[in-house]
């Protein structure tokens, strides 16, 4: 059990490495645009970029956010139940989590095959977009098992 926690986490920690590299790109691609704008040679292209990038920051941030629990939580009414129920919510609301990510991942490989088929680019740069979908597809699948990680620490005693 350690070992697939421990392989979750070197996973999500790997995707939180890519989303950190795309976010310093986005501000690095952005100080150099308005710079360059200044002399009158902007990048061409930069608005698409950015915005591939933040998809990358999005998706790829998500799964180790998770794991150390970076996001906001309202729990003042989970706090009141017994521990037996707050561990029933939390492994009902983890299934819910596996099965919503599970079926957005799923969704986002299948789009990511039709826009690889179609050929579909960005309009300036003609940038494929299907590498973009398929990265944050594997990102949903990862938020699946960093979810099931959580269930595991729920029944060793540990989530909390």
């Amino acid at each position: 059990m350690n070992l697939l926690l421990d392989c979750i986490m070197r996973l999500s920690r790997f995707a939180q490495v890519i989303a950190g590299i795309a976010l310093t790109g986005i501000v690095g691609l952005t100080v150099a645009d308005v710079i360059l704008r200044s002399f009158g040679r902007p990048i061409l292209g930069s608005y698409e970029i950015v915005a591939m990038m933040g998809a990358l920051v999005l998706g790829f941030s998500l799964p180790f956010t998770s794991w150390v629990r970076g996001h906001i939580y309202v729990d003042v009414l989970v706090q009141k139940l017994s521990r037996g129920a707050r561990n029933g919510f939390h492994f009902a609301t983890r299934i819910l989590g596996i099965v919503f990510f599970s079926l957005i991942s799923w969704n986002l490989i299948k789009m990511g095959l039709d826009l690889q088929k179609s050929g579909e680019v960005s309009p300036t740069l003609q940038i494929p977009f299907y590498p973009i979908v398929y990265g944050i597809g594997i990102c949903c699948l990862l938020q699946s098992l960093v979810l099931l990680g959580d269930i595991a620490k729920l029944f060793r005693g540990k989530y909390e």
